[in-house]
């Protein structure tokens, strides 16, 4: 059994969870590569990531390079003497980086693979109305996400769950993956699967501002899915229009009416206490609403300083 020295790279606080998981399963970790600090919000403040945030409380040895072939970056990474690399949520590493621990590079990738391979795993699975999605280990390669698998862990998507829900059930469904996935490998026990190629493998796509607008056309269900794959970041968003003025809303919660009406599509009816948006098997009840300039807020209290009136209209 041979005592593992682990690099840990990631970013977000998904890799938070998992970093902290290790850590507490008393596993040494030797180094924490992260990205680089970057200005952020209105006032251009610089930002660390999450994972340097944790890096930093638990003393931990933190490098940031900006380019992973930098010589000085390499040597870096070299003199930390690890056997084991550990990837989550972070960026494709050049083959320098990925070859250089003995024992290679695993990465925990928020799907089961080769499905959902790419940026935003967990939101396309909702999205796509999936009802299971899961975890996935595997040793990095040359392409993103096409590694030999070591470990998956499958999980239930309930109609109704957002991608932050779901964000948070999967950091701790990886955790217990990149654990069982470290005993396997410290033992000598690690057997591997080839991913197979075929063409109904589905793509996490990297999210952008077309692909999260809201097409009131298309049936409730899609609609609402993408709502909820999208909340609450980075959120699904559309145009209201009303009285020649027009607004840019994001929208976090959303439910599904299905019934039959003599509405145009995207016509908005608002009540003093909901707002619903005609779709053609029904209506899509928005709960929780983003006004410009506004802070997030429930469809009701947006009704307490906003009337709409018939012609109101989303697109």
């Amino acid at each position: 059994m041979e005592k593992l020295r682990i690099v840990f790279m990631g970013t977000p606080e998904f890799a938070v969870g998992i970093l902290d998981t290790i850590i507490k399963n008393n596993y040494e970790v030797v180094g924490v590569i992260t990205a680089a600090d970057k200005p952020a919000g209105r006032g251009q403040k610089i930002k660390y990531s999450a994972v340097k945030e944790y890096a930093l409380e638990h003393n931990l040895n933190l490098l940031q390079p900006t380019n992973l072939k930098d010589e000085t970056f390499l040597n870096e990474l070299k003199s930390l003497d690890a056997n084991l690399q550990v990837v989550v949520a972070f960026r494709m590493l050049p083959e320098v980086v990925w070859r250089m621990p003995k024992l290679g590079t695993f990465n925990l990738h928020a799907s089961l693979l080769p499905n959902y391979r790419g940026a935003a795993p967990i939101n396309w699975a909702i999205i796509n109305g999936e009802t299971k999605t899961g975890v996935t280990t595997f040793f990095i390669d040359d392409k993103i996400d096409t590694g030999a698998m070591i470990l998956n862990k499958e999980i239930g998507i309930s109609p109704n769950e957002s991608a932050g829900e779901l964000h948070d059930r999967l950091m701790l469904l990886g955790s217990e993956a990149v654990v069982e996935t470290l005993a396997l490998i410290e033992k000598g026990n690690v057997q591997t699967t080839i991913q197979q190629d075929n063409p109904e493998i589905k793509t996490a796509y990297k999210l952008n501002r077309e692909n999260c607008k809201i097409d009131w056309t298309k049936p409730a269900t899609e609609i609402h899915n993408l709502i909820r794959g999208l909340s609450p970041y980075p959120s699904a968003w559309c145009l209201f229009k009303d009285n020649g003025e027009e607004w840019n809303v994001k929208i976090y919660e959303a439910k599904i009416i299905l019934e039959n009406h003599t509405y145009n599509i995207g016509n908005i009816i608002a009540s003093k206490k909901e707002i619903k948006v005609a779709v053609k098997d029904g209506f899509i009840q928005i709960l929780s609403i983003q006004y410009p300039g506004k802070k997030k807020m429930l469809a009701k209290e947006l009704l307490n300083g906003i009337a709409f009136s018939e012609r109101a209209q989303a697109v």
